[in-house]
């Protein structure tokens, strides 16, 4: 499975100059690579990007989590998050598992990765369990 190289540039900045709060990958199968499908804007929370995922379609998405620490200072982490719905075509989630390890060796500063098959295992509070 190819990896289009916005993938990494537009990883990059998220990472280095935070210009996006998250990012929505999907495999073109056609094409045979990962490509970006949406950019999720600085302003916007995790229900924008939580309602970004389609209900019964796979896709990679990192996430910038944005938290503050029992001492009151302000961190964020990186999530990878792969995203299974139960209702997604078996193909689909074949083809995706079987490329995640690869995707996530292009995209160097993952610190938390998250598998979710419905929205209730990627809801806020799992986010701020990963933190600690």
């Amino acid at each position: 499975m190819a990896v289009h190289d916005d993938c990494k540039l537009k990883f990059l900045e998220l990472k280095a100059k935070r210009t996006y709060r998250f990012i929505v990958y999907k495999i073109e199968e056609q094409q045979k690579q990962v490509v970006v499908e949406k950019l999720g804007e600085p302003g916007q929370s995790h229900d924008d990007f939580a309602a970004s995922l389609p209900v019964d379609e796979c896709r990679y998405a990192i996430f910038d989590f944005d938290f503050v620490t029992a001492e009151n200072c302000q961190k964020s982490k990186i999530f990878f998050i792969a995203w299974s719905p139960d209702t997604a075509r078996v193909r689909s989630k074949m083809i995706y598992a079987s490329s995640k390890d690869r995707f996530k060796r292009e995209l160097d500063g993952i610190q938390v990765e998250l598998q979710a098959t419905d929205p209730t295992e990627m809801d806020l509070d799992v986010f701020k369990s990963r933190v600690n």
